[in-house]
């Protein structure tokens, strides 16, 4: 971590009590391991814009009214919207780019809406359903879900099975686990899994790895993510760093499912670096 700034203060965003955590910050944060140079403070402060604008509109500005005043004006006027046409993209997960494109994954257009709607008071939640991320808001007892990748439509627990489903390709029953809120962590850890998911797809073991980094400081004891690192690491060549990560998978997790495919993954790297020596 010593020779990677952004690492640095990616850990120094997220290593402090949950209520502390700025969720924007640490999403401009996160980006910074694709554009180092991120001027954070202004991507902060066009938040704050769209927040003043939404609220300029509202005239009974009750929490009901204020949270369809947001709807409208991220969705309908400025445009924000799903890129349903490029959703792999890595740009859809980073808050920046969500900003400056308009276009976003469930969760980055999410966490645009949560953060928007908590300027104004609006008590926002992520809600992680599977397969599919969704923003919630609890008025009185009530907890109303909107999915801001379908233009920040209000979803009832039926359309929210539907939603599922379609994410998951089969039926799913949903229970009141699944529609509880997540904390910010757990979100940021949902972000990063998304670009893992991606680079991982595309062979990037460079930002593969990066995005591990990030993960581990989340979750240090997240023992597939030490496996994961340990095979980006061999498709680079870096076979050493790779082996020290297979070696703290299975001592953690001694009896896991895999862990003869990751022995012999050890025994063969042992025996390369062995013939080059």
């Amino acid at each position: 971590m010593d020779g990677d700034p952004p690492l640095r203060q990616w850990a120094a965003e997220v290593e402090r009590p949950e209520q502390e955590i700025d969720l924007a910050r640490a999403a401009l944060v996160l980006a910074r391991m694709e554009y180092a140079d991120l001027d954070i403070g202004a991507y902060l402060g066009r938040l704050g814009e769209l927040a003043a604008r939404a609220e300029a509109g509202c005239r009974k500005c009750t929490d009901l009214n204020l949270l369809h005043c947001v709807r409208e004006y991220l969705f309908a006027e400025v445009g924000f919207a799903g890129n349903r046409d490029a959703y792999s993209d890595p740009r859809n997960s980073f808050l920046n780019d969500v900003l400056d494109r308009r276009l976003g994954i469930p969760i980055t257009l999410s966490l645009l809406l949560i953060e928007v709607g908590r300027q104004l008071g609006l008590p926002m939640e992520g809600i992680g359903l599977p397969g599919h991320f969704v923003a919630g808001v609890r008025l009185g007892e009530e907890q109303l879900l909107l999915d801001p990748f379908n233009g920040g439509a209000i979803l009832t627990p039926d359309a929210c099975a539907d939603l599922v489903a379609r994410a998951l390709g089969r039926r799913v029953r949903l229970t009141d686990a699944d529609f509880a809120p997540v904390t910010k962590r757990q979100l940021l850890a949902r972000m990063l899994r998304n670009l893992k998911a991606i680079y991982w797809q595309r062979g990037e073991w460079d930002k593969a790895v990066q995005t591990v980094d990030r993960l581990l400081v989340l979750e240090p004891a997240a023992g597939g993510e030490w496996r994961d690192r340990g095979n980006a690491l061999a498709s680079l060549g870096e076979f050493r760093r790779g082996l020290a990560d297979w070696e703290r998978y299975l001592t953690d997790f001694p009896n896991a499912p895999d862990g003869e495919k990751v022995r012999g993954h050890l025994r063969r790297v042992r025996e390369k670096l062995a013939q080059l020596n």
